[in-house]
């Protein structure tokens, strides 16, 4: 019997590290006004886009494109919370 197709998933692998590499640190600095919606979207668009930059040489990588988007969700998560923790302090003042 003949194992094949390992190939495939050491390139994978190896481009997810190669990803990694890339986007460990600071992907992105935005600024927001938490009390202004508008201007914690185009954040969190600030952030989709650097996101995007870095995963679009990976498109036919599943598992990057993955990885890509829940970093996208983690992030707006991330923003978001701090938008509604800014408010609240904001609001005990």
């Amino acid at each position: 019997m003949k194992v094949t197709g390992f190939e495939a998933i050491k390139k994978k692998t190896d481009q997810m590290t190669k990803f990694a590499e890339e986007i460990d640190g600071e992907l992105a600095s935005v600024s927001f006004d938490p009390a202004n919606p508008e201007s914690i979207e185009a954040a969190l668009q600030q952030i989709s886009d650097a996101i995007d930059e870095k995963s679009k040489s990976y498109e036919r990588n599943d598992w990057i494109q993955n990885l890509a988007a829940q970093l996208k969700e983690h992030a707006r998560n991330n923003v978001l919370e701090k938008a509604a923790a800014a408010r609240m302090d904001n609001q005990g003042k």
